[in-house]
């Protein structure tokens, strides 16, 4: 009999759990189904942002909502890097509660929306408010769902581009898991260089994980842990928000979970550790940034026991390390996709542990998959002497 994560499918579903554990596992396939059509876009994608990209005053602001600004959380740093201008993220949440702080500059701007669902409000009142403040502004929308209101918004402008995800990263269960990673690795490709190598490196990594860590993620569900800390540097910074934000939406908040960098986490979140305390070290592919989380790794197992303390790495050779393999040498933008897989199936079991339902853990309706109840007010303001 098949099993899935390591569990019979209909266990799965009597336990409320069969979306989201599908969604965990087919990330590898999905990932490389987004390398196939990133590649067949190329020319078109190319067309829309090479002039955008000679612009020597582009700004490009990605954005979005919940786990969808931690994709651009991800990607800020390494496309700086690749692209060698300023890339910024800005939560969609924030643009919207202050849009004139947030396009004080009003300079030509590049918004990158993502986007799980695309109807989410802050994920359509985003792009209105910058296109109402900015004087040339155009629009790249990452979306999972072809039926969203963003991406038939945006589908038909000549100043906007969507770039939409295979239907299956277009999750069912509440927590984001491969459009996450999905839209990640869109960005990655489509504002960096297409890399079909990259993408199956990755996935292979993704596959190994998969096969490996379910077991000893439902260990680590089993002893008791109250809370959670995720450290990350960088780039991983963005990753370990989202880690922690999964384990709070999957466990309906029964587990408390903390995000910082390795530097950071010093100053004062600290404080969080104790015994019930476990704590997820994701190091960095950087080897001046990964100094530093292995300083704190080393720091923290005097302070806590070594079974408290799990470290997520591609290089080999470190002693109880959950470990990558193969992607030693990749951006930690792409690290981010197979490292995040660790921290779902923690969030899953630590679900299953606490008797939530990983698929809805807010049957009452708490917390919506979609999110509602927002209200959208206008913004009444004149833009004549900012033109």
């Amino acid at each position: 009999m098949s099993t899935l994560l390591g569990y019979d499918p209909d266990q799965l579903r009597r336990l409320g759990a069969i979306d989201t554990s599908r969604e965990i596992a087919q990330q590898p396939a999905v990932w490389r189904e987004i390398g196939r059509m990133t590649a067949e876009a190329g020319a078109e994608t190319d067309a829309f942002l090479k002039p955008l990209l000679e612009r020597p005053d582009l700004r490009i602001i990605l954005t979005g909502a919940g786990t969808s600004a931690y994709v651009g959380e991800v990607l800020a740093p390494s496309l700086r890097r690749r692209l060698g201008r300023r890339v910024e993220a800005l939560a969609a949440t924030d643009i919207v509660a202050d849009p004139l702080a947030c396009f004080a500059e009003d300079v030509p701007t590049l918004l990158v929306s993502f986007a799980r669902s695309g109807d989410s409000p802050e994920s359509l009142t985003a792009p209105e408010l910058a296109s109402e403040v900015l004087t040339d502004c155009w629009h790249l929308v990452v979306t999972c769902n072809a039926q969203g209101r963003l991406a038939r918004q945006h589908a038909d402008r000549s100043s906007s581009l969507v770039v939409l995800l295979p239907a299956a990263a277009n999750d069912r269960g509440f927590a984001m898991t491969s459009s996450f990673t999905g839209m990640v690795l869109a960005g990655l490709l489509t504002l960096g260089s297409p890399d079909e190598d990259l993408v199956e490196r990755l996935a292979a990594a993704a596959e190994q994980v998969l096969a490996t860590r379910p077991a000893a993620t439902a260990d680590l569900a089993a002893r008791g842990y109250d809370r959670i800390v995720y450290l990350g540097s960088g780039t991983l910074q963005g990753l370990a928000r989202e880690s922690a934000l999964k384990v709070l939406e999957l466990t309906a908040g029964g587990a408390v979970a903390l995000s910082e960098s390795a530097l950071a986490f010093r100053h004062g979140p600290k404080s969080v550790l104790n015994e019930a305390t476990l704590v997820v070290s994701y190091e960095s592919n950087d080897p001046y940034t990964s100094q530093y989380d292995r300083d704190m790794v080393a720091e923290l197992l005097r302070v806590i026991p070594e079974r408290n303390l799990v470290t997520v790495t591609a290089h080999a050779g470190r002693p109880d390390a959950w470990t990558l393999p193969g992607i030693d040498d990749v951006d930690d933008a792409a690290l981010a996709l197979p490292a995040v897989i660790c921290a779902q199936l923690i969030g899953l079991h630590f679900s299953l542990a606490l008797g939530c339902t990983p698929d809805n853990p807010f049957p009452g309706g708490e917390v919506n998959r979609v999110v509602q109840g927002a209200i959208m007010h206008p913004l009444h303001t004149l833009h004549a002497n900012r033109r």
